[in-house]
């Protein structure tokens, strides 16, 4: 509580003094004073400032928070509401935060709210004063946090809930369902919270911007973790396929595989077929692969690659449009091909349109 109360405060003394700098480069303001902490005539305000806009003396009702992802800054926004009705008109409302995104941005927009984070994004419009900055660099810590919520824990959580974005879930049913722990569900279940990707309802949390979520991940996507190995097998076309089937279709417990990237989106979508087949296996899975399809390992003129993983969570969540065609399932196919370049893109948004459209 301690920490949390001191970040705080670390970060309404950051927010002072960039909210100085920014009325600093303003020739047309003069700033007169800030308070920090001033008390309203209900309302506890964190920053005040008293500024001089080309004659006009103006007040500019500051709220700060640590975080400003838009279920934050939604209720930074409704505290702001309530300040702007205990003042006088000439109140700008103005929230702060260590980061905005452009969704935390639109929400201020909305509101007719000012903004300024801590990494140069800012925007005061009043008295013909017009503010407006956009910088492109996103903090490390932003970065971390939304890259963590895509770790193979996490993103087994994700993947099971994408499945059927509508269907609520209690915490201990996702964690059963997606073979994790209550702390990694609840940490899933926060970010999505945080940045208003999903919604809780009487019946659980759900997935009320599945969408936006996917978009996210896409940017934001790193393949899973593995070995890339690279091989040559005598076999081709129905053969080949057949084999694999064979291969796939088989008891799990002698080893898991699957068909990935622009393999499974021949079975999941069909746009365009390569020279390669791809798959994702584990170790047993990799050596009845080696076994079935002979393959002969070789460093360049591969026709087949297979990542050996770290983690399999991924190969837990498949599909079989076609007996024995176990394929990795349309989201993890989708973020795989949507990385392999400029064809990859292209089939991997025609299996969006294909298989990962939801109604909202």
């Amino acid at each position: 509580m301690l920490k949390t109360r001191h970040l705080v405060k670390e970060v309404e003394t950051q927010a002072a003094q960039a909210l100085r700098l920014l009325l600093e480069q303003v020739p047309a303001i003069k700033l007169l004073d800030i308070e920090r902490d001033a008390s309203g005539l209900t309302q506890d305000v964190d920053i005040v400032a008293h500024i001089d806009a080309s004659g006009r003396r103006r007040v500019l009702l500051c709220e700060v928070k640590s975080s400003g992802q838009p279920r934050h800054v939604r209720t930074a926004l409704l505290e702001l509401r309530n300040y702007m009705a205990h003042h006088p008109q000439e109140a700008i409302p103005v929230f702060i935060a260590p980061y905005l995104s452009s969704d935390a941005q639109a929400l201020c927009r909305e509101q007719d709210v000012g903004f300024l984070d801590l990494e140069g994004n800012a925007r005061l419009v009043f008295d013909g004063v017009f503010i407006e900055r956009q910088v492109a660099s996103k903090p490390g810590a932003d970065r971390r946090e939304l890259r963590s919520l895509f770790k193979p824990k996490s993103a087994q959580v994700l993947r099971v809930m994408l499945r059927n974005p509508g269907q609520p879930w209690r915490v201990t049913d996702l964690a059963k369902a997606a073979a994790v722990s209550l702390g990694h569900v609840s940490n899933v279940r926060v970010g999505l919270l945080d940045r208003e990707w999903a919604q809780v309802a009487d019946e659980g949390l759900f997935l009320s911007q599945p969408d936006a979520l996917l978009d996210a991940w896409r940017d934001a996507y790193e393949p899973p973790g593995g070995e890339r190995l690279s091989f040559y097998t005598t076999l081709h076309g129905n053969s080949l396929e057949e084999a694999a089937r064979r291969v796939l279709s088989s008891n799990e417990s002698l080893g898991l595989a699957a068909f990935a990237s622009f393999s499974a989106a021949h079975w999941l979508a069909p746009y365009g077929r390569t020279g390669r087949q791809f798959f994702y296996a584990d170790n047993a899975g990799l050596e009845r692969l080696q076994s079935a399809l002979k393959l002969s390992a070789i460093p360049k003129g591969e026709n087949v690659v297979v990542t050996l993983l770290k983690d399999s969570g991924l190969l837990h969540d498949t599909e079989e449009p076609a007996p024995g065609a176990i394929c990795t399932s349309p989201v993890q196919t989708y973020l795989d091909l949507a990385s392999a370049g400029e064809r990859g893109q292209e089939a991997a948004e025609h299996l969006r349109r294909e298989r990962l459209t939801w109604s909202r």
